[in-house]
C-alpha cells in the first residue's frame, strides 16, 4: 500500500505506516551484514555498533554514539538490513532477537507508530497522548480489509475477528450453523 492508497487513512496515515520516500531511503542506506551489530549497553540495554576488529573471542566495536567497546563475541547480535527499520510485522525480521525487537518498537514509537504486529499478535505501545488514529475515517478505512492489506492497528484485529465470526471462516462453519452445532456437541459431550 503506497502513499496514494494510504490517503484513505487521512491524517492518521503517517502514524500507521512509513512513507514511500522513507522506505526508498532505507533500501539505499549503506549496510554491512558482517560489521553492523547490536552490542550490550549499560544505559540503553543494546546499541547499534560497527565491528572494528575481532580477536580471541572478543570484538571491538564503535557504537552509534562514538564510544569504543570490547565485548565477548557471544554478546553481539546482528542488525537487520535498514529496509527492515520500523517494520510492521516483526515476524518478518531476518534476525529476530531481543535487540532487534526493542530497536523496532523504539523506532516505531519515536515516529508515533504505536501498533506493530509480531506474527499473530498486535503489540501496542502507549503513546501517553492523543493520536488521530481512532477517527471514523480510520475505522472505515480498515472495514473489510484483511490484516495483510492495511497497516497494524487494533481496528484491523477487531474487524477481522468480526468478519471471521460472521463467516465462520476460522471455524469452517457459518454463523447460522453455530446454534445447531453447539446443541449437538453439548448433548454428545463434544
Amino acid at each position: 500500500m503506497g502513499d496514494a492508497e494510504m490517503a484513505v487513512f487521512g491524517e492518521a496515515a503517517p502514524y500507521l505506516r512509513k512513507s514511500e520516500k522513507e522506505r526508498l531511503e532505507a533500501q539505499t542506506r549503506p549496510f554491512d551484514l558482517k560489521k553492523d551489530v547490536f552490542v550490550p549497553d549499560d544505559k540503553e540495554e543494546f546499541v547499534k555498533a560497527k565491528i572494528m576488529s575481532r580477536e580471541g573471542g572478543k570484538i571491538t566495536a564503535e557504537t552509534e554514539h562514538g564510544k569504543t567497546v570490547t565485548v565477548k563475541e557471544d554478546q553481539v547480535m546482528q542488525q537487520n538490513p535498514p529496509k527492515f527499520d520500523k517494520i510492521e510485522d516483526m515476524a518478518m525480521l531476518t534476525f529476530l532477537h531481543e535487540p532487534a525487537v526493542l530497536y523496532n518498537l523504539k523506532e516505531r514509537y519515536a515516529a508515533w507508530m504505536i501498533y506493530t504486529y509480531s506474527g499473530l499478535f498486535c503489540v501496542t505501545v502507549n503513546p501517553y497522548k492523543w493520536l488521530p488514529v481512532y477517527t471514523a475515517e480510520v475505522v472505515a478505512a480498515y472495514r473489510g480489509k484483511k490484516r495483510s492489506e492495511a497497516p497494524p492497528h487494533i481496528f484491523s484485529i477487531s474487524d477481522n475477528a468480526y468478519q471471521y465470526m460472521l463467516t465462520g471462516e476460522r471455524w469452517h462453519m457459518p454463523l447460522e450453523h453455530w446454534p445447531r452445532q453447539c446443541t449437538r456437541r453439548c448433548s454428545t459431550g463434544w
